[in-house]
């Protein structure tokens, strides 16, 4: 202790505790860092110079030749550091990117690059930043356990159901974005969207849903796009909607019989079709400023009130002859 107290006014005591200060924060990172923000699938030097000449391809004119992302009119890309390899697996694999159009969202096709590629570009995103693994191939599969199903279909109805309906089939967001249907998607791409949060999706990371719970909805996915309909006919499996129009239609036509339904379609497309072509023919011969577009429209009421209910006691006459 003597020997340390007399050296600490020594003029490299100073830089000696920031280089032990340095040290001990690196040791404590290392140990103490989530493990589920390593940058994984790096891969090695060559693969990751072919992924950035794939990137330089095919992404760099949106994202920038370093993926620092662009905002210049109507090219608008997002930085790409720290997304991840398990983001660009899901957008490239799943051909939504590169984006072919602008639009409010990116839709699913066939991918414009193959895997091995994929797998490339990946490396290299991920070798800018920190970020989400592609995960193992031990997760990214489904597994055959009802028990691990059963509490699979709990989660997804808890999560996800209110947007991608009960059994994955999709439903309509605002301002024409979409959430897809799910039925027959892959388990490692289901696991990569919830790891990643695609488009207007939220993120669930580790510490909302655990890499096991995760595994378990894409099984309960699988299950279901795999498992026939137990009540007959799925209809879409869109719920009460299609269900409801099916029963409708089944019950009125069966309580005025199939010719009154036909009649009622007929004479519904006739009235439509009349009733359009009078206000266009109104519309474009409207004159006279303001006060002629007012008489315009009520000439256009009358005129089609009265032409609908000469031609409906027409058609009704002619469908009488023709069902007696």
């Amino acid at each position: 202790m003597h020997f340390l107290s007399s050296r600490r006014r020594h003029p490299a005591a100073k830089a000696l505790l920031l280089v032990l200060g340095l040290f001990v924060m690196g040791a404590l990172y290392s140990v103490l860092a989530p493990a589920g923000q390593s940058a994984a699938d790096t891969g090695n030097s060559q693969q990751v110079a072919q992924g950035r000449a794939l990137f330089a391809v095919g992404c760099s004119s949106c994202h920038g030749l370093n993926g620092e992302g662009q905002d210049s009119g109507e090219i608008q890309g997002p930085p790409l550091s720290g997304v991840g390899a398990a983001s660009v697996d899901f957008q490239v694999s799943t051909g939504r990117m590169p984006l072919d159009a602008n639009g409010p969202q990116a839709a699913k096709h066939d991918p414009w690059f193959n895997q091995t590629e994929t797998n490339q570009m990946a490396a290299y995103v991920a070798s800018l930043a920190p970020g989400p693994a592609i995960p193992s191939p031990q997760l990214a599969r489904a597994v055959d356990d009802p028990e691990r199903i059963s509490k699979g279909a709990e989660l997804f109805r808890t999560n996800c159901a209110m947007c991608h309906n009960v059994v994955g089939a999709g439903g309509a967001l605002t301002r024409g974005k979409y959430a897809p249907n799910l039925r027959g998607e892959e388990p490692r791409h289901v696991f990569e969207a919830m790891l990643t949060g695609p488009q207007s999706m939220p993120v669930f990371n580790d510490a909302n849903i655990s890499p096991e719970e995760k595994q378990d909805i894409a099984s309960y996915l699988t299950y279901m796009s795999e498992a026939p309909s137990p009540g007959g006919l799925s209809l879409g499996s869109l719920g009460p909607v299609s269900e409801g129009l099916f029963a409708w239609a089944v019950g009125l036509t069966l309580l005025v019989g199939g010719q009154q339904v036909v009649v009622c379609l007929v004479k519904a497309a006739i009235f439509g079709s009349i009733a359009a072509l009078i206000a266009c023919y109104k519309g474009i011969h409207v004159g006279g400023g303001p006060a002629g577009v007012g008489n315009a429209v009520n000439e256009t009421v009358v005129f089609t009130f009265v032409a609908l209910f000469v031609i409906n006691v027409l058609a009704t006459a002619v469908a009488v002859k023709a069902t007696s």
